[in-house]
């Protein structure tokens, strides 16, 4: 059984960076919904992508560690090679088909897929894009095509999962992991103000976000040590989550000088709804809300549709400027793109993901290696790939 609560919040995420690679090709400001909203709140609506993915950053290291703890009970007793082969179970099939897909289009020289800027080629972006450094490889040669683009947050989980099982079974203390890792989700400001070089290596670099997923991994140790709560420390949570989120969608372009600060609020408030749906669902108290359903679902579908929505973004994008469409009207293409792009990210998931993951589980009735048998999958006693 799937959290509702973090189902929820990881489609909110999901949805804000949908909305903010749509704005940028069909933008609001001459819009319909500028005219009936102000500025700030068009802004905290549609320009807020960049804090999603700090948001998917917190909602993996939390889940990560949650499932890795289910399975190997404490951290230092991990396998290593297992951890990663369902890191590459999970992340390598979409990803491969991904830029088989892109690399396709770009020979086919399609107008938004081309690798057109100096110092860039096909083939470094495919190296950038399987070794996860294309933060790095657009860091030095600039920005890739949309879909190309997008990748820079997967380099920066997936150099942070390759570590991270090293660092498990050298650090032996849960107290001392959870210190030190708590340490540096806190550095998160110092890290984002001292990042040097271009524009796009400061917005992209490894370290803030792995900062972030840190927070996530603390996040899933303070949930195995503490049981329950009480409803009223529940409340607290919810209210310093929601109002710390609230704080950073309204107030990024608003006080400047919080620029290195928000993005530390805003991994704050993730793990504080995150502990809250936690306990809350032990609590047995946590129920999907029917107005929330879709954003679960899109949750649910949230790494296949943050793959593909571009496709779907950048598509409905030509036929807007083919059509000549009147700017004041874009704003009714959004609801259609959000759908389309669920229902691609649910297509890949039916006929990729989900048949990659029964095979990996396939193998680990074979392989003790890949799945202990006496090891259980997260929340409803069966095996599970790792989110």
């Amino acid at each position: 059984m799937r959290n509702p609560g973090i189902d929820a919040l990881r489609g909110l995420a999901i949805l804000l960076v949908i909305l903010v690679h749509l704005r940028i090709r069909i933008p609001l400001k001459d819009s319909f919904v500028a005219d009936i909203l102000p500025h700030w709140l068009v802004n905290a609506l549609t320009d807020r992508g960049h804090e999603a993915v700090y948001v998917f950053f917190v909602i993996s290291g939390f889940l990560i560690t949650s499932h890795a703890m289910i399975r190997w009970r404490e951290l230092h007793q991990m396998d290593a090679l297992a951890f990663w082969a369902r890191r590459a179970a999970r992340i390598l099939p979409c990803l491969l088909v991904l830029i088989a897909v892109l690399s396709v289009l770009h020979l086919l020289d399609v107008q938004g897929y081309t690798i057109w800027r100096e110092g860039q080629s096909l083939s470094g972006a495919i190296v950038a894009a399987l070794g996860f450094h294309i933060n790095w490889y657009e860091g030095q040669h600039g920005y890739l095509p949309g879909s190309w683009d997008i990748l820079w947050s997967l380099a920066i989980e997936e150099i942070f999962y390759l570590g991270f099982p090293i660092v498990c079974l050298l650090i032996r203390s849960r107290a001392a992991m959870m210190i030190l890792l708590a340490l540096f989700a806190a550095s998160l400001p110092i890290l984002k103000a001292t990042v040097g070089g271009s524009e796009i290596w400061q917005q992209k670099a490894y370290l803030p976000g792995m900062s972030a997923i840190s927070a996530g991994v603390v996040a899933a140790l303070i949930a195995a040590k503490i049981q329950a709560v009480s409803m009223a420390q529940l409340r607290v949570l919810y209210a310093v989550g929601t109002a710390g989120l609230l704080a950073v969608m309204g107030l990024t372009d608003r006080i400047a000088a919080l620029q290195y600060v928000l993005p530390l609020l805003l991994t704050v408030a993730t793990v504080c709804l995150l502990l809250g749906f936690h306990w809350q669902a032990k609590l047995g108290a946590l129920r999907s809300r029917p107005g929330a359903k879709w954003l679960g679902s899109m949750g649910r579908l949230s790494y296949e549709m943050y793959l593909s929505h571009m496709f779907v973004v950048l598509s409905v994008a030509s036929v807007v400027k083919a059509a000549r469409w009147d700017p004041y009207w874009g704003f009714v293409w959004y609801l259609p793109t959000i759908l389309m792009a669920w229902g691609l990210g649910s297509l890949i998931e039916r006929h990729l993901s989900t048949p990659s993951m029964k095979w990996v589980l396939r193998q680990a009735i074979t392989n003790e290696r890949l799945e202990p048998p006496r090891l259980r999958g997260p929340h409803d006693g069966k095996v599970s790939i790792d989110d």
